[in-house]
C-alpha cells in the first residue's frame, strides 16, 4: 500500500515488513483493541486496522502522528493517534494486541536523540533504550491472552528481549526471521559494531526477528 511519507518520518523499511506478516497472521476479531508503539507511517497500524480492529497509534512525534492519521483517511481506515513517550498515553487500557517497530540500531551516544531524524532508529551503546521499556512496561497492558509482537535486529539481543519478556510473565518465541544486507545506517557504523564485538570482522548482514509474546488467560 502507497504511504505518504513527509521528511523526518521514518519510511517503512523490511523490518517493518516483516512485523505486519506477522500481525495479519494474528487472529483479530473485529472490534479487538490494538497498539501501535512508535507508528511513523503508520504502515503496521493500518495492517491491522484491516482486520477491523481498532487501532490505537502512538508516537513522540507530532508529524509522524499527522502522517499515520493521514494514511489511515487516504486508505479509509480509522486510527486513533495518541501523542506520548511509549506506553504513556495508554496508562490503565488493556490491548489483545501490542505491536511495536522501535528504534533499536546501536549508536555511541550514551542516550537516545530527543530529536532529529536519527530519534528514528538510534538507541544508545546496545540498541536496547527502548526495547528494555517495551520489554518491561508492554505485559502490563495486554488482555488476558493478549499478544506482543516486537521485531528487531540480531545486533542488540534477541535472548535479552525473550528473556525480558519471559521475566514478565509472557510466553515467548520468535515467530519470523529474515537475514538482509546492512543498509546505509548500519553499514556506515560496521568498524564500530566490529570494535564493539557486536559483529565478527567482514560480517555486513544482520537478521531481523520478530519476538511473540502471549500472557497467559
Amino acid at each position: 500500500m502507497w504511504l505518504m511519507r513527509p521528511p523526518g518520518v521514518y519510511r517503512a523499511q523490511e523490518d517493518t515488513d516483516l512485523l505486519i506478516s506477522r500481525v495479519v497472521q494474528e487472529p483479530l476479531r473485529p472490534g479487538d483493541e490494538v497498539l501501535d508503539v512508535g507508528t511513523g507511517t503508520g504502515a503496521v497500524a493500518l495492517a491491522a486496522a484491516g482486520t477491523g480492529a481498532r487501532v490505537t497509534a502512538i508516537d513522540v512525534s507530532w508529524r509522524a502522528l499527522a502522517t499515520a492519521w493521514l494514511n489511515g483517511a487516504l486508505h479509509r481506515r480509522r486510527i486513533r493517534v495518541r501523542h506520548g513517550d511509549l506506553l504513556a498515553p495508554v496508562r490503565g487500557r488493556k490491548f489483545a494486541l501490542v505491536v511495536s517497530n522501535p528504534p533499536y540500531v546501536p549508536a555511541a551516544a550514551a542516550e537516545p536523540p530527543a530529536r532529529g531524524p536519527a530519534r528514528a532508529w538510534d538507541a544508545g551503546p546496545d540498541g536496547r533504550a527502548l526495547l528494555d521499556r517495551i520489554c518491561r512496561e508492554g505485559p502490563g497492558v495486554l488482555d488476558r491472552g493478549g499478544v506482543l509482537l516486537l521485531v528487531q535486529s540480531s545486533l542488540c539481543g534477541v535472548e535479552a528481549t525473550c528473556l525480558a519478556l519471559e521475566r514478565s510473565g509472557l510466553d515467548v518465541r520468535v515467530t519470523a526471521q529474515r537475514v538482509q544486507p546492512f543498509g546505509p545506517i548500519m553499514s556506515a557504523r560496521a568498524g564500530w559494531f566490529e570494535e564493539r564485538g557486536l559483529i565478527a570482522v567482514g560480517e555486513r548482514e544482520e537478521e531481523l526477528v520478530v519476538v511473540r509474546g502471549v500472557r497467559p488467560r
